[in-house]
Parts: C-alpha cells; structure tokens; sequence
C-alpha cells in the first residue's frame, strides 16, 4: 500500500517531463497525459479503499524517520482528496483535448499546456499528502507556479493583467504562510504536523492565537475568503475555459483543505470558531450578492464560487463529528459540480460566442444538450432536492442548530438565504441565455439588466466557434459524477463520517506518523 502514496506525486512529475521533451509531437503529449492522469485516478481509488480497511499509510521519503525526514500521509481525507482531484482533473483534460483538436491548440497550446497542468497536479496532489508544514508549502508553489502559466494562456491583454493580480496576491499568500512556518518552527522546533499536533496545545494560549491566526490568513488567501476574496472574480474568468474550470474546481478547495486539516490536528479545541462563524456568513453573503450583480455566467460563477466556501467554513467553525462529516461531503460536491459548471460555461460561451448575459439567446434551440447540462448543474449547486448540493447543506444545516448558539442560528439563516439566491441568479441566467429567444436579444429591454454588471474585459463581440463531441461528453461525465453524489449519497457521507472521525482525533493521525511514540 505505501508504493502508492509516493506514486500520485511522482507519476505526473515523470509525465511533465516526459511532455516537455516531446515538445510539439502533440498526440503523443495528450497520450502521456491522459495515461498520467489515470494511473493516478487508479492509484487513488486503491489507496481509498486500502486506507478505508486498514488506516491511515505512512512513507518516510528516503528511509529518514519523522521529525527529520519527509514524511507523506494518506488518510481517509487525503485519499478521498486525491480521487476527487484526480477524477476532475482527468475529465477536464479530455474537454482541453477536444478544444484543442477544433481549435488547433490556440487556446490551449500542447507544448506549454500539458508540462504545466501535470506540474499543476503533482503539487496538488502533494499538498493533500504532505505530512509536514513545509512540504504542504512546496505543494502549494508547485501548483502556483503552474498556475502562472495556465492563466496567461494565450497571452491576451485580459488574461496578463488577471495573471498579474494573481501572482501579487499568491506571493502574498505564501510569505504569509512561509512566516507562520517560521514562527511555528521556532515556537516548536518541528513543522511535522504529528509532532505539532502534541506540541503546540502545549504552548501558551497567547502563542497558540498567534500561529493559529497566521496559518488560518495564509489559507483563507488562498480559499478565497471574505474579505480575501477580492482577487478571485476577476482572475478566473479570463482564463481558458479548461484552466478556470480547474482553477475554480479545485484550487481554492487546496486552502479549504489545509484550513480543515491545521484547524483540526493542530488547535483541536476550536479557539477560532466564533470568527470562523463570522467569517463564514460574510462569505457567503457577500459572494452571493456579488453573483446577484454579474451579467456574465463566467463573473456569476465566481461569485458563486466565493459564497460557497462559506458553507465549509461554517461546517469548520462548528468543528462537530456531523459538521466535520457534511463539511467533507460537501466539499467533494462543491469541487464536482462547479468544476461541471464553468465547463457548461465554457461551451456557453463557444456556441453563444459570448457568456454577457446581454447578448445570449435561444441556446436552448441551439444547443439543448448544453441547456440540460447547465441546468442540472444550476439546480445542484443551488441545493434542490434530492441532489447532493441539498443533502450537504441539510447535514450542515443539522450540525448548526444541533450546536444551537445564536451565531450558529444565524449561519443558518445565512446559508438559507444564499441557497436561495443562488438557485435565484441561475435560474436568471439560464431563463436569459437558454429560454430566451434569439430574436429577442437585439430589442431586449431590461432595467434590470442595465443594473447588473457585464465583463470589464468583454469586446462587445460575439464569435462561435465549433463544439467537438469530446467536450460536451467529458462535460456529461462530470456531471454524471456530480449525480452519483447523490445516487450514492448514503455509502459517500458515511465515507465521509469515517473521514471526519479521523481529523476529529488527532491520536490516529499521530500514531500512524509514530507507531512506537513521539520523539
């Protein structure tokens, strides 16, 4: 079983460099990549349910022992991490595929394109298994550095200014956390997360606030949480469509996952719920009523995207068995559908040859297939029953009023709201761009519309450009996975309660790192 956990890392590292050095041989980039990324989804999957049967597995990178050495970890968390991130991952990079086969890769460019999402994935993939601060570090600039590339793509005016606020605000984010490493270091002399989960409940309460608060500004950066979260609407959206469906699916979830990871194994007694709380309605207010002013799918998207992290952040403030457990539920539902949603949006904007709510009308006519795809999507992101979006809220929803504070009761009615106003902005933008006709656009007259906010990027123009099979099927599997959520919603959230016993006791993740004690 521990061959595995060195493999998800090495695999796309060996398969970048593999794709670099074939350069512009272009089918053979794509069979590289696709065969990468499935060797991973299968070695994901094993580890899920070797880690399920026999816990948590355990690599000492070089045979050197914790605290000293590299230290990789797979739990029930991290292998439900990998499998997710790697399934999306795979289906996005078979929708790149098929853009790539009708536009000639001008969107996408192979030579470029394929070394840095498979480095954009071992980093990812890393940071789920990093069993010390500083590696969870190295796993977030292996991914950032990819970024960079992905997002300027193409080398537009839009995507290099979008690309620049990205790089600042990421650099920002990661001296915040390389100075939380330090402080954390010299507090504790180790960065190994099982040794500090003993170490740091012994510092003094001042010192524990002050490393907490550290770890939890540099993740938050990087979740995208209010009043973090400025950065994220207008550096998505420029991208690719391949490129802002992974950046949106999974990249804001890596900071969620190091904040529900630290959160948990390092400060087990919750001193920053009350903020969390706070924070998490701000989130999800705040992003929402951002969505409600967009009239680009794309910006509404990212709104969205915003509002929804609250909800995780909810169920981290509450720190509950059950609210653990609809946390890590909701997370896996979160990455699916909106990585599904911003695809939907990407073949939006091909067939429309715009996302400017403005100027789309009669896709439903014109592409019922995307219409449907859409639509499935919007319902289950904005929580109608019976879809998993509805059952991780109801879980989450559980969790509060089971806490029954007044701040609790008030993430309530603050989830139900957004919940609300999400379903509200999609049906908006569906019932404009999919059931409006055509020939309404042109003399479509709205003061609501006026109101709302357009592209600050957008030309004005509209250019449709050819759909391949490839993408709307990889677009239909994705959604297909988000569904299975909810088909097999029972057999996921019991997973997923497993899983949040794990992180609720921080004695197995210990014991797993050091079976004969704590140096």
């Amino acid at each position: 079983m521990s061959i595995l956990v060195p493999l998800v890392v090495a695999i796309p590292l060996i398969g970048s460099a593999v794709t670099l050095a074939l350069g512009r041989r272009h089918s053979r980039q794509i069979t590289v990549s696709v065969v990468s990324l499935t060797l991973v989804v299968l070695a994901a999957a094993a580890l899920l349910v070797l880690v399920d049967r026999h816990g948590p597995a355990v690599v000492h990178v070089g045979g050197w022992q914790a605290p000293w050495g590299i230290v990789l970890v797979v739990d029930r968390l991290s292998a439900l991490m990998l499998l997710i991130s790697a399934l999306m991952l795979l289906g996005v990079l078979l929708f790149a595929v098929g853009q790539g086969i009708v536009d000639g890769d001008s969107e996408t460019p192979v030579s470029i394109f394929h070394p840095s999402y498979l480095v954009l994935a071992a980093g990812l993939f890393n940071a789920f298994i990093a069993g010390d601060l500083f590696n969870l570090y190295v796993g977030f600039e292996m991914l950032l550095s990819a970024s960079y590339v992905l997002l300027t793509l193409g080398g537009t005016g839009a995507r290099i200014r979008a690309g620049v606020t990205y790089i600042v605000v990421s650099l920002v984010s990661s001296v915040l956390f390389l100075s939380a490493i330090a402080l954390v270091y010299g507090a504790t002399g180790t960065v190994t997360l099982a040794l500090l989960a003993e170490r740091i409940p012994a510092l003094p309460t001042g010192i524990q606030l002050i490393l907490g608060l550290m770890l939890l500004l540099a993740f938050s950066v990087k979740a995208a949480v209010f009043p973090l979260s400025f950065w994220l609407p207008d550096s998505y959206p420029t991208a690719p469509a391949p490129v802002t469906a992974v950046f949106a699916g999974l990249l804001t979830k890596v900071g969620v996952y190091a904040i529900l990871r630290t959160q948990t194994l390092l400060f087990p007694e919750n001193p920053f719920s009350v903020p969390l709380l706070v924070v998490a309605m701000l989130t999800m207010l705040v992003g929402i009523l951002g969505a409600l002013a967009q009239a680009d799918i794309k910006r509404l998207l990212s709104f969205t995207l915003v509002s929804h992290i609250g909800y995780l952040i909810f169920g981290i403030a509450i720190g509950t068995p059950l609210a653990l457990a609809a946390t890590i539920f909701y997370l896996v539902h979160h990455i699916s559908v909106q990585t599904t949603l911003f695809l939907c949006a990407g073949l939006v904007e091909r067939v429309g040859g715009t996302t400017s709510l403005a100027r789309l009308g009669g896709m439903l006519k014109a592409a019922p297939v995307v219409a449907v795809l859409f639509f499935v999507g919007a319902l289950n992101l904005g929580g109608i029953p019976p879809f998993s979006g509805f059952l991780g809220k109801l879980a989450l929803f559980q969790a509060g009023a089971e806490l029954g504070t007044p701040l609790a009761y008030a993430g309530l009615a603050a989830g139900a709201v957004t919940s609300l106003l999400t379903l509200y902005a999609l049906a908006r933008a569906w019932n404009m761009a999919f059931w409006r006709p055509r020939r309404e656009v042109e003399n479509y007259e709205s003061s609501m519309l006026d109101r709302l906010t357009d592209d600050p990027h957008d030309q004005g123009s509209v250019i449709t450009k050819t759909v391949s099979a490839l993408m709307v099927g990889a677009t239909a599997a994705m959604l297909l996975l988000t569904l299975s959520l909810t088909v097999f919603a029972g057999p996921v959230f019991a997973f997923a309660a497993r899983a949040a016993a794990d992180v609720e006791a921080p004695a197995t993740y210990i014991d797993a790192v050091f079976p004969n004690g704590t140096p």
